[in-house]
């Protein structure tokens, strides 16, 4: 499955690579979204809310571990395309040691400032002991998230993407199936839907890396390859800090906004809490096709073969065009139905009304934004896939400090509502500073015929 992205027709190419990538996106936020459904359904309101309200810091870690995974996967996709298969071993197993290290450490940093995490966030009391319980659970599940990010970014960089979509269908569904055993049957409440996701994600985390093992034996090497090489660390280091970094920001912000909201009590963070798990799905599509635009550059110019970056870039915009239209039109039209499968139809109907009300309001206000940030991350792809680390953090950190600055400005004046506009707000113009770097450094990004 490991594929060549150097050769055939560029447009078909990037899909064929891009698709079980999107596939694999929208399966891990089914799971996300299972969680809350099974949680609403049969452990309360105040079960969603406490899943929600830890949200964005199970992003923010997820955050570095995506963000490790792509300097990986970069480095990988270059060495892949220029046909060096010892530097790529080395790569790859350097990775492995370096993401297990990191996430053992960052397992015990976070089971020691969860709690105060939680007050600093300002989460509601009466849901402040479930949402540390589901957060602590969460972080000592750490080292399979990492395992299974970095593994998934490998195969991702060799251009193999159906093999991750493979364990992530099995993991969500297994995810799916312990959840409803664990807090339907087995009344474990939020502790039942963490363990649920900690034993998926570990046994997923094994399984990829006992195949990714198996699949590197395959590549032949003339000479032998070092185990761990502090050089290529620093490559990979060259792409994934400053990845790392944006993507941890991002979170932050994220946070700040959850703090925000949480601000305006319970029922406002329900409504959002399962407004933001369906933003997710639909978003995951536009995420997955920044990185599949990444490793497609990456490849490309490790290959020597910059001309079909472009074409590649401009399937990329048709495709996302077509599906943020058509994401809007769903959002516009079946929100408020989206948003109820979260409630439990036992609760008060006056808090079932305000809830959707909440969570409409924020889907379709932030749905009519898609196409801003489908253009500003693939952009990003490109400038990351060509490790212009500079112009994709700097379009990266104006999207954040616009839509934090923002959310908290309008809040202030026109109240909760007001949050969901800084969204589009700042996808836009973030999309305008990303296209300054992309043509202002075309011959940087070699994104020109030679």
């Amino acid at each position: 499955m490991i594929k060549d992205m150097t050769e055939g027709t560029p447009s078909k190419v990037l899909l064929d690579f891009a698709v079980p990538m999107m596939l694999s996106g929208m399966f891990q936020q089914f799971y996300n979204i299972a969680d809350s459904v099974i949680a609403g359904q049969f452990a309360g309101s105040n079960a969603v809310a406490a899943v929600g309200a830890s949200y964005p810091i199970t992003m923010l870690f997820i955050a570095i571990a995506t963000g490790s995974g792509v300097g990986c996967s970069v480095i990988v996709s270059n060495f892949f395309g220029a046909k060096d298969y010892t530097k790529l071993k080395t790569t790859i197993t350097t990775s492995i040691i370096t993401i297990i290290l990191l996430s053992l450490g960052l397992t015990l940093l976070g089971t020691i400032i969860c709690n105060p995490l939680m007050h600093l966030m300002n989460t509601p009391p009466d849901i402040f002991g479930d949402s540390a319980l589901y957060l602590r659970i969460y972080i000592w599940g750490l080292i399979f998230l990492f395992i299974y990010n970095i593994t998934t970014s490998i195969f991702n960089g060799l251009g193999d993407s159906k093999t991750p979509l493979y364990f992530l269908i099995f993991s969500s569904l297994f995810n799916v199936v312990l959840d409803y055993v664990f807090v339907a049957h087995f009344g474990l409440g939020v502790a039942g839907v963490a363990w649920a996701t900690f034993i998926a994600q570990g046994i997923s985390s094994i399984l990829s890396i006992s195949c990714l093992i198996g699949r590197i034996k395959k590549l032949k090497t003339t000479k032998h390859y070092e185990y761990f090489s502090w050089p290529i660390l620093g490559h990979i280091s060259h792409i994934a800090i400053p990845s790392i970094l944006q993507q941890s920001i991002v979170s932050i912000g994220q946070l700040l906004v959850q703090a925000l909201v949480n601000s305006y009590g319970t029922t406002v963070l329900y409504g959002y809490s399962a407004a933001i798990k369906i933003d997710s799905f639909f978003k995951i599509v536009i995420i997955s096709m920044g990185n599949a635009v990444s490793n497609f550059t990456a490849q490309n110019l490790g290959g020597q073969k910059p001309e079909r970056v472009k074409k590649g870039y401009t399937s990329s915009l048709l495709v996302m065009l077509t599906y943020c239209i058509v994401a809007f039109i769903i959002c516009l039209l079946f929100s408020p139905a989206l948003i109820g499968i979260f409630l439990d139809s036992k609760t008060d109907p006056t808090l079932i009304k305000d809830v959707i009300s909440i969570g409409t309001s924020y889907m379709i206000i932030v749905s009519a934004g898609y196409f801003a940030c489908a253009v500003l991350l693939v952009n990003n792809g490109i400038l990351r896939g060509s490790a212009y680390m500079l112009g994709f953090t700097t379009a990266t950190l104006t999207d954040l400090f616009i839509r934090v600055g923002a959310a908290y400005i309008l809040a202030h004046w026109f109240g909760y509502s007001a949050i969901w506009y800084s969204i589009p707000l700042g996808w836009t113009i973030g999309t305008l500073v990303s296209f300054v770097f992309c043509f202002k450094n075309t011959r940087k990004l070699s994104l020109q015929s030679s």
